[in-house]
């Protein structure tokens, strides 16, 4: 008990004054309609807002709360009262005036943030003038002076996922970003675009001058050009049988070993391409061995002038020299490295006479005479070896052998030897002198004779003039330099090259440079003609690096 002497409170008296069914209720309101305008200015009250509104106010908010969907069930025929009321006031949905609330600065609707206005363009910087302005744009309309009211994020519910991560590729921004103004960007003058806006005219871009014209070479020296064209004009007859025996118009070669290039071209001359005979000269580039100890050998042969199958005999000469050093080339390759010169000069000699003796005998078995089927033969024997600078020269015939060392030519063709030189001493018997020979003399100065009285038979009678001596063989071995060009000749441009000054200094001009020419640009050169010289051309150069 209290120290009233009441009994204490229990849950069941508190719960039975609450729902006491004797106390009287409350009854209607006093008022006798309970409009929406009634609820507005109750609520108007409870929130301080200093009294109920007018009509017009009545009726916007009316409005406003049919925009926003407030259900009117309950008031029957209100909302066309509101209307009407609306319309006599000169107010409507287009035309009325601010609510109360727009005018304390509360909105019951939320409002989306104004778009931000776009960026001006970028002003560049250019060293040639001052920036340009960027263009006029329309006035932007002046914010409404009514803040949206500040949004606070609520706190997220335990089943709610939480929010994804930043993406920075998301072209999106981030919350609460404050997008930057754009840097300014400073452009070279030589890449400054031209302002599509400017009236003024344009300077005329200065054309690129054009590349100088590289000076043309000549392709003949002398005083006049040459009789004959210079491209070929007729090709040589033939036989459906002898299709084997055809030779190209040019042939042209190259190679590169150790410290030297080498270039070789053979080309028809001028009187032949115009007469339409074949090329007469022949050549032969090839190589025996591999690495160091391999071989090099190029032949050049020139067949007899005015004869038939010239070229024949001339291919014959180069193919068995070329077969003959291909099976001693092992020995001639060690006597070339080892500076033996006594060995290659026999050697080689021995090797020619064997080729000579083939011509002989196939001019045999063609029923001509050897001195019809025969050639001049020109041979270089270059050593793989780069340590080795031995370069050796062997043939028979005529040609040429030159060397360009400082800008001059210089004749390294091995002279002939004279008569009296080549003649040995006297056999024994026909006239040599011995010192245990009796004396053929008495003292008294009688000479000893004796005469058996034989008939001795008559000498042989000789029709036939007596042919002329075998040409004398060729050798030579020098050691080349660096910067030296050897250049191996036929008759058709060893000739014009000792007769005629030019061209030589003409060709000395083009190779004096260390770089070897090309294929192209060598036969070029090769074929630089002069008045007067038109017979087949072959040269080979090799060019000492």
């Amino acid at each position: 008990m209290s120290q009233q002497g009441d009994r204490p409170a229990t849950t069941d008296d508190w719960w039975g004054r609450l729902y006491d069914e004797s106390a009287p209720d409350t009854g209607p309101a006093g008022a006798p309609d309970d409009t929406i305008d009634d609820r507005f200015d109750s609520a108007a009250d409870t929130l301080g807002a200093g009294g109920a509104a007018d009509t017009t106010t009545r009726a916007g908010y009316g409005h406003a709360v049919d925009a926003i969907g407030v259900d009117d069930e309950d008031d029957g025929g209100d909302e066309d009262e509101d209307l009407d009321v609306g319309a006599a006031t000169g107010s409507g949905p287009l035309s009325r005036s601010p609510a109360w609330w727009e005018a304390r600065g509360v909105h019951p609707v939320i409002q989306q943030p104004a778009p931000a206005p776009a960026a001006p363009p970028t002003i560049l910087d250019t060293p040639s003038g001052p920036p340009v302005p960027p263009p006029a744009q329309a006035p932007v309309p002046a914010p409404s002076p009514v803040a949206p009211a500040p949004l606070t994020p609520r706190p997220r519910a335990p089943w709610e996922p939480p929010p994804a991560a930043f993406d920075p590729g998301d072209p999106r921004p981030l919350p609460g970003a404050v997008d930057s103004p754009p840097p300014r960007v400073t452009i070279p003058a030589q890449a400054t675009a031209p302002d599509p806006r400017s009236t003024a005219p344009r300077a005329p871009k200065a054309p690129n001058p054009p590349p100088p014209a590289p000076a043309a070479l000549p392709t003949y020296v002398g005083d006049r050009p040459p009789t004959y064209d210079a491209e070929p004009t007729a090709l040589p007859a033939t036989d459906a049988e002898d299709l084997g025996q055809l030779v190209a118009d040019t042939a042209l070669d190259g190679a590169r070993y150790g410290t030297y290039t080498l270039r070789a071209a053979s080309m028809r001359g001028d009187s032949a391409r115009y007469r339409g005979e074949p090329r007469r000269d022949a050549l032969l580039t090839a190589r025996f061995g591999a690495g160091a100890s391999a071989l090099v050998l190029v032949a050049v042969a020139t067949g007899a002038r005015a004869t038939e199958g010239a070229h024949l005999s001339a291919a014959d000469a180069c193919r068995w020299i070329g077969g003959a050093v291909g099976r001693s080339h092992s020995r001639l390759s060690e006597d070339i490295r080892a500076g033996r010169r006594g060995d290659l000069k026999s050697g080689l000699h021995r090797l020619t006479d064997r080729t000579y003796g083939k011509l002989r005998a196939r001019a045999a078995e063609l029923g001509r005479d050897p001195e019809d089927y025969t050639a001049s033969l020109r041979c270089l024997l270059l050593s793989a070896d780069p340590e080795c600078r031995t370069r050796v020269f062997f043939g028979v015939g005529g040609g040429g052998l030159f060397r360009l060392r400082d800008g001059a030519w210089q004749d390294l063709e091995p002279l002939l030897p004279e008569p009296a030189d080549i003649r040995g001493e006297p056999v024994f018997g026909f006239g040599s002198a011995r010192s245990d020979a009796p004396s053929e003399q008495t003292p008294d100065g009688d000479r000893l004779t004796m005469d058996l009285e034989i008939t001795k038979p008559p000498g042989p009678v000789v029709e036939d003039p007596v042919p002329p001596p075998p040409e004398p063989f060729r050798f030579r071995a020098s050691v080349a330099r660096p910067g030296d060009t050897l250049l191996l000749a036929s008759v058709g441009l060893a000739e014009p090259l000792r007769g005629e000054p030019a061209l030589g200094e003409e060709l000395a001009a083009r190779w004096a440079p260390a770089e070897p020419p090309g294929l192209a640009a060598y036969l070029s050169d090769v074929r630089l003609r002069v008045k007067g010289y038109a017979d087949d051309r072959t040269a080979v150069a090799v060019w000492e690096a």
